[in-house]
């Protein structure tokens, strides 16, 4: 089942005396952040963050909000992980939150055999990894057009197109 509020970074510390806030994107990019009014301090949604700036600085985040206006206020957000609600992502076709994708059962397209479980996404920079576990196995494959065919999140299912070689039962 696809949660509501989802993790997107974490504040690591605060940036001068005004009670900015350091935040490390767990995105592709800090510029993904640059979207959002509304962060959590919760998966629940319960404890809101009203966004007043949000601009990226190098590979992090400098962010104010709303009631935090000294040092000594954001001191008290570091280490807090910030979540977005799913109603406010807006991602391109082809783009999956890896959240979504960890725990999505893997196939074969042609043959429809069961590959295993996706576990984790690593970035290499040309393209993304996606790591495949099954009977305590781990396998790689390169998440790119001609190996993914079909990614259904909702129902955490993917189709792949297997590369030669890539697991054992290959010629």
């Amino acid at each position: 089942m696809l949660k509501l509020f989802l993790e997107t970074g974490q504040i690591v510390g605060t940036h001068g005396i005004r009670g900015e806030l350091r935040v490390n994107p767990w995105s592709d990019s800090p510029n993904f952040l640059t979207e959002f009014k509304e962060f959590y301090l919760d998966d629940k949604g319960q404890k809101k963050l009203n966004v007043l700036s949000v601009k990226p600085h190098g590979r992090i985040v400098i962010m104010a909000v709303e009631g935090v206006e000294s040092i000594e206020a954001a001191e008290h957000l570091r280490g807090k992980v910030l979540y977005i609600s799913r109603n406010d992502i807006h991602l391109e076709e082809d783009r999956y939150l890896v959240q979504d994708l960890i725990g999505c059962k893997v196939y074969d397209v042609d043959s429809k055999e069961y590959i295993g479980e996706l576990s984790n996404v690593s970035e290499t920079g040309a393209n993304d990894v996606w790591h495949i576990i099954k009977d305590s196995k781990e396998y790689l494959i390169p998440a790119i057009p001609d190996v993914l065919i079909d990614v259904d999140v909702k129902n955490e299912r993917i189709e792949i197109r297997p590369l030669k070689g890539i697991f054992d039962d290959e010629d």
